[in-house]
């Protein structure tokens, strides 16, 4: 039987104290087994660090410590040029993935010839209240959008229709395309723009990500 492929996750932490621990214990009690968690903590000052500490203490979790905030897209890289897997979730450390996230991800993958996958998700508050999912859908979960998959490039460029923490994506698209830009604040945008024009994206109908919308966040303040 075939090694089942490792998937890296790179949680970026900055001043998200609140919230990290849950981020970290979500990757780890992921249904697929075959997972490298690598923390990145970009120069948090509200006592991130010593969280995340007491959390990995007894695990082997990768943490890269960063002394002094050097931005987003800089702190993924740093944590991608050690990662080892076949495929890569960008998690922000006040976002939880749910139990069989990586598990559908991957089954994604062996399906279809995408490059990134997407899923739904779910919105939730700072004190964990459901709000709604990304993708409208009837009370029985059922989708009532038709979502955009394949060739997404023009789709991309006219709407934002993907929830960025919602990714998968294989290695060899982020290493032709140099990890993410370093000269930009924030990389969503333009690595859907960049990917898309030579990777297909394919659509996983599942709710499988927790998205914390916090006032004055980093990812609130990008599309402000």
């Amino acid at each position: 039987m075939n090694e089942l492929p490792l998937v890296s996750v790179i949680c970026l932490c900055h001043n998200q104290n609140r919230f990290v621990e849950k981020a970290i214990r979500s990757v780890c009690a992921q249904t697929y087994p075959n997972i490298e968690l690598i923390i990145v903590d970009d120069g948090s000052t509200d006592g991130s660090k010593t969280t995340i500490h007491q959390v990995i203490s007894d695990k082997k979790i990768g943490f890269i410590d960063i002394e002094e905030s050097i931005g987003n897209c800089k702190a993924f890289n740093r944590g991608f040029a050690v990662s080892k897997g076949s495929y890569i979730i960008d998690l922000a450390a006040d976002d939880e993935l749910l139990p069989e996230r990586v598990l559908k991800g991957i089954n994604t993958f062996m399906n279809t010839d995408a490059g990134v996958t997407f899923c739904d998700v779910l919105n939730i508050d700072e004190e964990d209240h459901e709000l709604s999912t990304h993708f409208k859908r009837t009370a029985n979960g059922l989708i009532l959008e038709q979502v955009p998959h394949g060739d997404v490039y023009e789709e991309l460029i006219k709407r934002y229709f993907i929830s960025p923490p919602s990714m998968m994506i294989k290695r060899e698209v982020l290493e032709t395309l140099g990890g993410y830009d370093e000269n930009l604040l924030y990389e969503d945008f333009d690595f859907w723009i960049r990917s898309s024009r030579e990777w297909k994206y394919a659509f996983t109908d599942d709710v499988l990500v927790k998205k914390r919308k916090v006032p004055n966040s980093l990812g609130q303040r990008q599309f402000q």
